[in-house]
C-alpha cells in the first residue's frame, strides 16, 4: 500500500498508531520525548481514531466581501463581462480593498460566473430588444441625478452627466442647484471638455433643459436658455418623448451605476462623495471594457475613432493621469 504523507510530517502511520495505543497514564510529555515531537502533535493523534493525514484544504472558504457585496460583483461580472483582473480593480476600488484575486475568483465560481465565455448569449438567441443605431462620436446623452445630502451639507446636490452614443464616454458635473443656469454652466463645461465636435444632446423634459412642458404650446419655444446655448454652440438640442425615460436609457443605466457605488460607501463629507463619483467616472473612461464596444473601454474607443475619423474631433485624445485617494 502507498502511503501518502504530508510534506512536513514527524511521523509514520505506525508511530502514530503507537500512540494511540499508549496507556491514558503515560502523559503526552512522555510520549513527545519518546517519539521527538511536539506535545500539540501527541494529543492530536491521541485524539483521532486514524492514522491517516487528513485533508488541509478549508472546510468553509474565506471570503472578504459580504454577500450584498457579492451581489455587485457578480452583477458587473454579467453586464460588463469584466475579466477577472478587471473586476478586481473595480472591488477593491469602490466595494473592498481588501478582497484577494482568488477570493473574488472563488466567488465568481460560486455563482455560476467563473468562465466568461459562458455569459456569451447563444448565437441562436433573439435580441430582446433593437440595438441603437450606428452613431460616430458626438450624439450626447444628458440627465441629472440627485445626490444623498451630507452631514456638512445644508442641502442636497445634483450630478449632471452626459454619456456619448458611440463611445460610452462619461463626463460628470456636480451641481448645487437644478436650474437653467446650472445646465448651461454644465454644457459649457462639456463643450470644453469633449475631445469631439458635439453634434447632439439628448435631454428630458425637466425645466432645466426646455420649455416644452411649461407653456400653452406643450412645444420648446427654443427661447429656454439651454436651447439658446445650443444654438450658440451649433448643436441640435433634441428631447425625449415625455414619460419614456427609456428613451435616454444610455444615461439612466449609467446612474443606476453611480447608484450602485453611492449605496455600497459611507461617506463623511460633500468632498469625500465627490472625490469618490470623480475616481469611478475616471476608472469607468480609462479602465471599464464594454460588451458594446467590443470589450474596449471608452478611452480606446475615443482613440479608435480619432485614427479612422479625425475630422469629428477637436483635440488629441489622451490618457488621464490616476486620481490621488
Amino acid at each position: 500500500m502507498i502511503v501518502h504523507l504530508h510534506k512536513r510530517a514527524r511521523t509514520t502511520p505506525a508511530i502514530r498508531a503507537e500512540i494511540q495505543a499508549a496507556p491514558a497514564h503515560v502523559s503526552s510529555s512522555e510520549l513527545a520525548v519518546r517519539f521527538g515531537v511536539t506535545v500539540p502533535t501527541i494529543i492530536k493523534w491521541r485524539n483521532r481514531n486514524t492514522v491517516e493525514d487528513g485533508s488541509h484544504t478549508a472546510h468553509t472558504l474565506q471570503t472578504r466581501l459580504s454577500p450584498a457585496q457579492e451581489a455587485i460583483a457578480v452583477e458587473l461580472r454579467k453586464t460588463l463581462k469584466l475579466g477577472l483582473d478587471d473586476l478586481l480593480v473595480v472591488v477593491r476600488e469602490f466595494l473592498n480593498p481588501q478582497v484577494s484575486r482568488s477570493g473574488l475568483d472563488r466567488c465568481l465560481r460560486r455563482h455560476g460566473v467563473g468562465n466568461l465565455r459562458d455569459l456569451e448569449p447563444s448565437p441562436a438567441a433573439s435580441p430582446g430588444h433593437k440595438p441603437f443605431k450606428h452613431y460616430e462620436p458626438g450624439y450626447v446623452h444628458v440627465d441629472v441625478k440627485y445626490l444623498p445630502q451630507m452631514p456638512d451639507e445644508a442641502e442636497r446636490r445634483y450630478l449632471f452627466v452626459a454619456i456619448d452614443r458611440a463611445t460610452r464616454w462619461v463626463f460628470v458635473q456636480i451641481r448645487p442647484h437644478k436650474t437653467a443656469a446650472a445646465a448651461r454652466s454644465f454644457l459649457t463645461a462639456l463643450s470644453k471638455a469633449a475631445p469631439f465636435q458635439l453634434q447632439t444632446l439628448l435631454t428630458d423634459n425637466g425645466s432645466e433643459f426646455t420649455d416644452r412642458l411649461f407653456n400653452k404650446q406643450k412645444q420648446a419655444s427654443g427661447e429656454h436658455a439651454f436651447d439658446r446655448l445650443c444654438l450658440a454652440l451649433g448643436i441640435d438640442h433634441r428631447l425625449t418623448k415625455p414619460r419614456h425615460p427609456q428613451t435616454n436609457g444610455m444615461v439612466e443605466r449609467f446612474n443606476g451605476r453611480i447608484a450602485e457605488v453611492l449605496a455600497t460607501h459611507r461617506f463623511q463629507s460633500g468632498e469625500d462623495l465627490a472625490k469618490t463619483i470623480d475616481r469611478y467616472v475616471w476608472l469607468y473612461n480609462q479602465h471599464l471594457p464594454q460588451l458594446a464596444l467590443q470589450h474596449q473601454t471608452p478611452q480606446q474607443a475615443l482613440k479608435r475613432w480619432q485614427r479612422d475619423k479625425p475630422e469629428l474631433f477637436n483635440k488629441r485624445v489622451i490618457n488621464r493621469p490616476g486620481l490621488d485617494n
